[in-house]
């Protein structure tokens, strides 16, 4: 059995109009992932087994013990998730234009998750995850954290690397997480983050706005030359890039075109899912990003980050 941890957050998340016609989930770029994740595996032969352990922090209120409840039901390992009794989950609420496209207000400056790392039972936690075959986080991971928390973050990074723990990252730069005018800060952490990369699925969109690339050719050597060994590089509808072994082969791996795309916010996470379920599962770079495409093309014609286990079905048919 392969063993992945996801590290971040999730929120309270409400999708709809402000004072009007408003749903109520829940949603976060990693714990999304995580659910598209185990989804995905319906595709796997029956044989190979991937556990999926979400590693965050709650409270201990209504809420969290729902939150708790759901995960368990899209058969997420929780043991790994810290129980704060002083804090609740964060809240995020979306707005959608009339092309899909979301605009986001946050409240989770208090968040249990936020101070994870603070917590008193997560050396526990760290000292775990060196039997995992894999850690994946992202880019917002990174960003809620406090300053010190991001490098102890680092340095138990390190200890996992140096155990043969697989590193996986999604650079999902969100700027109003990170503090203002001072892109060189996330520059900073994001290097020390490549650094210990060994697979990369992130969006050219993001990487371009961070380090100014010119085309997505220019982002795949770029975050060859950091240390990563591979590089998918998300491009939205037009499928997404594949290098691998250091640049020594890549491929271009195209995605079926949407005609009805209603919402947006979890096609980066729901690639994520279905790239790791294959991928663990044994499956090539290619054939993983395949699965990463079929997955969001469907996403992406329904609301909310985590759409109906019945809406997936199509994705988890043989192929």
């Amino acid at each position: 059995m392969k063993h992945i941890a996801i590290i971040g957050e999730c929120m309270i998340e409400l999708n709809g109009k402000p004072f009007g016609e408003m749903h109520q989930t829940f949603g976060g770029d990693t714990l999304n992932a995580a659910v598209y994740l185990n989804r995905g595996c319906q595709l796997n032969s029956e044989d190979t087994l991937i556990r999926t352990s979400f590693v965050s922090a709650l409270g201990t209120d209504a809420i969290s013990e729902a939150m708790i409840a759901r995960w368990q039901d899209e058969n997420i390992d929780t043991q790994f998730v810290l129980r704060d009794g002083d804090r609740t989950p964060g809240l995020y609420l979306i707005q959608l234009d009339e092309q899909g496209e979301r605009t986001f207000l946050y409240w989770r400056n208090q968040s249990a998750a936020k101070y994870l790392l603070q917590h008193p039972n997560f050396d526990t936690i760290a000292h775990a995850l060196k039997s995992t075959n894999m850690v994946f986080l992202s880019g917002i991971s990174l960003a809620i954290l406090p300053t010190e928390d991001r490098v102890k973050l680092f340095g138990l990074l390190n200890e996992l690397k140096r155990n043969d723990v697989e590193i996986s990252f999604d650079s999902n730069y969100r700027p109003a997480l990170w503090p203002s005018d001072e892109l060189i800060t996330v520059k900073e952490n994001y290097r020390q983050m490549y650094q210990l990369t060994d697979i990369a699925l992130v969006t050219f969109d993001d990487e371009k706005l961070i380090w100014g690339d010119l085309n997505p050719q220019a982002t795949i050597e770029r975050l060859h030359s950091e240390g990563i060994k591979n590089v998918v590089l998300k491009l939205g509808a037009e499928g997404c890039l594949v290098s691998e072994n250091f640049g020594k082969q890549s491929l271009t791996v195209p995605t079926q075109p949407v005609k009805n795309v209603v919402d947006t916010t979890s096609a980066g996470d729901s690639f994520n899912g279905g790239f790791l379920s294959c991928y663990l599962a044994g499956g090539s770079m290619e054939h993983s990003c395949q699965r990463g495409n079929r997955l969001a093309g469907i996403v992406i014609q329904h609301k909310g980050a985590i759409i109906p286990k019945t809406a997936t079905d199509v994705v988890t048919q043989k192929h």
